[in-house]
């Protein structure tokens, strides 16, 4: 099998926080020739496209939803090419990112420790620039293989592309329907494995301490104004622990939204309304989402 194409696909099934309704169709993606294929069913399955790893820093609508999901299951056992110091690691995008950065710890590979803790998968990590404690995905990237249906496969330079908070543009200029994360190739350092799992068990401690790490969110709702923190203007606020039916800002950080059981899209948004209003009433600040909403 290189293309499985699925109807009405539920999105509280495919989101770590469990909400949302249907898409129009689901494309799983699971080789290189399924993309020629890909290119010839997209126009007629109606919707836009858009690219699904985890999940993990979504929040769906309820209802019908005009999306159809590509979803890239390429997850074979990275590559790796030793150099003098370090090493290139070469990942498809559907590789889960916890199991990549435990593969570099046992592989005295170091540069992405600081994203233990971070769940979802390399492809949603490279298109996030998904980061934490100082560190971004594209610190540790060399060059990303993309696809459109347009120009098929092609790989592109870390150097040609722009990353910022939490985003990424590939800057390929000519806007095209889709553009998907094939592959990643990031640059590592050598390093004992020991010395690498210190790093990522001080990390994972230090979010299990202060975050709601095993509970069903999307991550962070809102981005960091600068020089500041959305969780402390949040909590400040009141909104830490605040509860709307099924959903809540974490009692542990108020920048975390959690499904508790039972929680609706509707109720997401009017907690999000709630904290931005709060944190504008207060202090002058408009939070920018960090969660992305499909719609």
């Amino acid at each position: 099998m290189t293309l499985a194409l699925i109807r009405s696909p539920r999105l509280n099934e495919r989101t770590t926080l469990r909400l949302g309704g249907t898409a129009l169709a689901e494309a799983v993606v699971f080789s290189e020739a399924a993309l020629d294929q890909l290119a010839r069913e997209l126009p007629g399955l109606g919707g836009r496209p858009l690219a699904l790893g985890a999940g993990s820093n979504l929040l769906a609508l309820d209802g019908e939803l005009p999306l159809v999901l590509v979803r890239p299951v390429n997850n074979a056992a990275p590559d790796v090419r030793r150099l003098p110091g370090g090493a290139v690691l070469r990942a498809g995008a559907g590789f889960g990112l916890p199991r990549l950065i435990g593969l570099c710890q046992r592989l005295g590979l170091s540069g992405l420790e600081n994203l233990t803790g971070i769940p979802g998968r390399v492809g949603g990590a490279v298109a996030m620039n998904a980061g934490s404690y100082g560190m971004e995905t594209a610190q540790a990237l060399s060059r990303v293989r993309l696809w459109t249906p347009e120009a098929g496969l092609f790989w592109r330079e870390a150097k040609d592309c722009a990353f910022g908070y939490r985003r990424f543009d590939p800057c390929l200029g000519a806007a095209s329907s889709l553009c998907l994360i094939w592959e990643a190739e990031f640059l590592l350092a050598a390093d004992e494995p020991a010395n690498i799992r210190a790093r990522m068990e001080a990390t994972y401690a230090r979010k299990k301490a202060s975050q709601p790490v095993t509970a069903r969110s999307a991550g962070c709702v809102f981005k960091n104004p600068e020089g500041m923190s959305a969780g402390r203007l949040l909590d400040e606020a009141g909104l830490r622990g605040k509860v709307l039916g099924g959903m809540a800002f974490s009692g542990m950080h108020a920048n975390f939204l959690v499904n508790q059981g039972g929680g609706t899209s509707a109720q997401a948004l009017e907690l999000i309304d709630m904290g931005r209003s709060a944190v504008r009433a207060r202090f002058g600040v408009d939070l920018e989402l960090e969660v992305v909403v499909l719609k």
